[in-house]
């Protein structure tokens, strides 16, 4: 089955997602394929990609959370491509309730990993589908607002999108 990109518009900037059948893929922030993963990258490499019309799910469901539906990315589907370490965290950041956050070493110790801080900030910063996979909602275990692919001006934006910052 082919891959679809399509650019989304957002209050963040111009969204890049390609999707397969109802699951996402990927979402990239503007100058960010540097950044994508290696193994997304592999995926978009060996298969077809085509520009197309914007996935109705995908799209929707961006559209209501920028328009204040917290809660519309939740049911979307998400094909990942890493790990099972790297899975495994990118399904507990989906566990992060909007509006919360975490630190990376409460990430590690909720898989029963308390020593696995680095490698959840590095499974972390190469999150092929941020926003679905709300990677955003990890911070500095000072409280400060660490590295994201769409920059610390969008993870501020997205924060106080969902009231986890206040200012």
């Amino acid at each position: 089955m082919n891959l679809i990109r399509f650019v989304h518009d957002s209050p963040i900037g111009p969204l890049t997602v390609i999707t397969r059948g109802d699951a996402v893929v990927t979402i990239g922030f503007p100058d960010a394929n540097d950044r994508m993963s290696t193994r997304t990258r592999s995926v978009t490499e060996e298969n077809t990609v085509i520009d197309g019309e914007p996935h109705g799910a995908a799209a929707a469901a961006l559209d209501a959370y920028f328009d204040g539906d917290l809660h519309a990315l939740e049911q979307l589907e998400v094909e990942l491509h890493g790990t099972d370490f790297e899975c495994a965290v990118w399904r507990e950041l989906r566990r992060i309730p909007v509006g919360q956050t975490r630190s990376y070493g409460e990430v590690a110790r909720s898989l029963g990993r308390p020593t696995a801080t680095r490698a959840v900030g590095r499974a972390n910063g190469i999150n092929p589908v941020p926003l679905v996979v709300p990677c955003h909602r990890v911070i500095g275990a000072d409280g400060s607002l660490t590295g994201f692919g769409g920059g610390l001006q969008a993870k501020a934006w997205l924060l106080r999108h969902e009231g986890a910052l206040l200012i």
